[in-house]
């Protein structure tokens, strides 16, 4: 052991000279040794005589050994304590990124706390908080942050540290504690950067919480921050869609001038929003910025000869397809194909999906069967607009085909072979429509009721009789209920009926329906011998079954129809028994109005032509009778009838003369004049209807054929079908 001894001074120096060898004995070098000095007195090596600096690499090594050493607890402390050289945050810094391990990292970092030359430092605190990232200990990212303001309270800055924390939290979507932190950092005075911000309006997108992210944009304004890309990125189309389109067009516009990549995302929101909004003119120049952008990208690459991967080419042919451009369109998708790319079926469907929009079928199917001959699958949205334009283009067999091929790629047909059924319906072309309707039944393809009541009533109205009726009993037996709605369609096709022949299949409809109001037509035509029952009480049978709340209108509807009907049949005493019982049940509530002495009156206006004669011979009988038994006389009486009913009333009052003058929509006469009219017998008889004697031979014929009864005069010409009945 070498000795050493003390100067007056205290340093200690070596007492011999040193001999340094090389292999063969030689002396490399003569000299006084080195020595360290004391630990915490000076930061420097003695080489001889010669005062060196410590190298910070060899300071860090030495704490990096010690730390992988001896990992933590009291004999880590008395290590570093021992250290022969002065440590400073720069090596505790540099040390904890070599050392890796979290717990002996807060070790290191818990010790020099301890010492009198800790001051607070960023770089330590960065690592601290990556390595807790890294382990997903947010609890003690936490705990780590509020003993790190406490640290900033003294003016130090740890500006990354604070950012990275709030960044790491926001990643992991720990939205109170990231917010938390974010306050905190603020009310130290601590910076925001703007990589921060963008992670916290991510994360308060992303948590369907808009508000909040405009909120801390309009935080990121006021603090002066700049905003980069992701920034414009993310706040215009969340700006655009919840309707702060000026917001989001003013930094649209701040997007460009900064010279910033506008993204499609960018574009597409604002046009899509714009559009939304009404205001087309800015979404369409919106729209025409994008695709010159496109465009020009894809120019400008063409020219300086690179060569365009298979996105971009698929990008450009939809972005032509998309704004009418067809024929460039078809043009890049033959440069795909040429540059050896395989085109995707979303292209396909695009450039085959507009051309069947824009009504080109040849165009179209020259692009399905390259679809089909390549191997791809056409999705459900292309089959569905080229089955489309091919009803639309009439090409019933062509669709046929293309449907069989859609069911054998194992899609479901029944909703595309339902829709091109109801093209054809609403078309007209009821032909086609029942031509592709013995297709669907011949492939096991069923439609919905629905559609078979909408191609039904389409017959009915082509006057397809003979085909309807086979349509109308699938649609009975599929368990479908017939309304009293259709029902009562059907009869006033019947009331219009000219033919004979026509009657009689009418007649089978009517019966096919099996509705109640079917059994109630035959037995009001029927005798009482028959029914039971004398008729005012069977209608009220009738009508006492209807639910008013659901049915009022189809109600309203049938006492129209019937009424027309019972008056072209002569059976005035049956229409007159319709209308009391009608009344009866508030189905024309304000109809008839009685105001005291002064005026009654009658409004027909929204009532069928048989319904209005009817309403007019049964009320003015009500007025006869308080007239004439109460002998009240009201100063006017007026029937409202319209300019439509107003020749057909007055023609039947004028056969009886009637004291009713005429006007543009309403026949009015004084309470006097009536009262004097009523009084003559040919009024009397008129009011009462007494039906003549040869009744009874129309209602011999209507038991034998009804209900398929076809006189050979319709005429709803006043007063002879309401006294005489029907010519036989």
């Amino acid at each position: 052991m070498r000795c050493y001894c003390h100067d007056s001074r205290g340093s200690k120096e070596w007492t011999e000279e040193i001999e340094y060898l090389d292999e063969s004995g030689g002396v490399i070098y003569k000299g006084k040794g080195v020595r360290s000095v004391e630990p915490g007195v000076d930061d420097h090596v003695m080489v001889g005589e010669v005062k060196k600096p410590f190298v910070n690499a060899l300071a860090v090594a030495k704490i990096v050994e010690v730390v992988k050493r001896w990992k933590w607890g009291p004999e880590l402390e008395t290590q570093l304590d021992k250290l022969q050289f002065v440590p400073n945050m720069t090596h505790i810094a540099q040390a904890l990124k070599v050392v890796g391990d979290v717990d002996a990292c807060f070790s290191l970092f818990r010790w020099a706390k301890r010492q009198a030359w800790y001051v607070p430092s960023d770089d330590c605190y960065v690592m601290l908080f990556d390595g807790l990232n890294q382990k997903r200990d947010f609890e003690g990212i936490q705990l780590l942050f509020d003993e790190m303001v406490g640290d900033s309270a003294d003016g130090v800055s740890l500006f990354a540290a604070c950012n990275g924390v709030i960044r790491y939290l926001a990643k992991a979507e720990k939205l109170e504690v990231s917010f938390y932190c974010f306050k905190k950092i603020l009310d130290v005075g601590c910076k925001v950067d703007t990589e921060t911000y963008n992670s916290l309006i991510t994360l308060f997108l992303n948590k369907g919480l808009p508000y909040k992210a405009f909120e801390m944009y309009e935080s990121m304004e006021k603090a002066g921050c700049s905003l980069d890309g992701s920034t414009y990125e993310l706040m215009i189309p969340n700006l655009a869609k919840s309707g702060r389109l000026d917001a989001a067009f003013k930094l649209f516009q701040e997007m460009k001038v900064r010279g910033f990549r506008l993204g499609l995302n960018v574009f597409a929101s604002l046009v899509d929003s714009m559009g939304k909004a009404g205001r087309l003119d800015s979404a369409m120049k919106v729209y025409m910025e994008m695709r010159e952008t496109a465009l020009r990208l894809w120019d400008e690459m063409r020219m300086a000869g690179f060569r365009p991967n298979f996105g971009l080419y698929t990008l450009i042919i939809e972005s032509h397809a998309k704004s009418g451009k067809l024929e460039i369109a078809m043009s890049t998708f033959l440069d795909i194909e040429i540059a050896g790319f395989l085109p995707t079926p979303s292209t396909y469907a695009c450039l085959l999906e507009m051309h069947a929009a824009s009504g080109q079928i040849d165009p179209a199917m020259k692009l399905y069967n390259s679809m089909t001959n390549v191997g791809l699958r056409p999705g459900l949205s292309t089959y569905t607009v080229l089955l489309t334009l091919l009803a639309n283009k009439k090409l019933v067999d062509v669709a046929a085909k293309i449907l069989l091929e859609m069911k054998a790629m194992g899609y479901s047909v029944d909703v595309t072979a339902s829709d091109i059924l109801m093209v054809y319906i609403k078309e007209g072309s009821v032909d086609l429509a029942l031509r592709w309707l013995r297709f669907m039944g011949s492939s096991g393809i069923r439609t919905n009721n629905f559609i078979m009541r909408q191609l039904f009533e389409s017959c009915m109205k082509s006057g397809l009789y003979e085909s309807a009726k086979p349509l109308l009993e699938t649609y009975v037996n599929s368990a479908a209920k017939v309304d009293l709605i259709l029902y009562t369609s059907i009869l006033a096709h019947l009331v219009r009926c000219q033919e004979e022949k026509n009657e009689r299949h009418l007649m089978s409809i009517l019966s096919a329906t099996k509705h109640k109001a079917h059994s109630f037509m035959c037995g009001l035509f029927t005798g009482p011998e028959h029914r039971g029952q004398p008729v005012l009480s069977f209608v009220r049978e009738f009508f006492q079954g209807i639910d008013y709340e659901l049915e009022e209108g189809a109600a309203k509807y049938f006492v129209n129809v019937l009424l027309n009907y019972l008056v072209l049949m002569g059976q005035i005493n049956r229409a007159r028994c319709v209308w009391k019982v009608a009344y009866e049940n508030k189905l024309f509530p304000k109809t008839i109005v009685f105001d005291q002495h002064i005026a009654w009156s009658l409004d027909v206006r929204n009532l069928s032509v048989g319904a209005a004669l009817i309403a007019v011979v049964h009320t003015l009988h009500r007025f006869r009778k308080r007239m004439l038994y109460y002998g009240i006389v009201p100063r006017r009486i007026k029937l409202v009838t319209g300019a439509t009913l107003k020749i057909v009333i007055a023609q039947m009052l004028s056969s009886v003369e009637s004291p009713f003058e005429v006007s543009k929509v309403v026949l009015r006469a004084s309470g006097d004049s009536v009262m004097e009219w009523f009084k003559k017998p040919i009024v009397q008889q008129f009011l009462l209807n007494e039906i003549p004697s040869r009744s009874d031979i129309l209602m011999h014929k209507l038991n034998i054929l009804f209900p398929s009864s076809a006189p050979e005069v319709r005429s709803l010409s006043p007063p002879k079908p309401l006294i005489a009945g029907r010519a036989m």
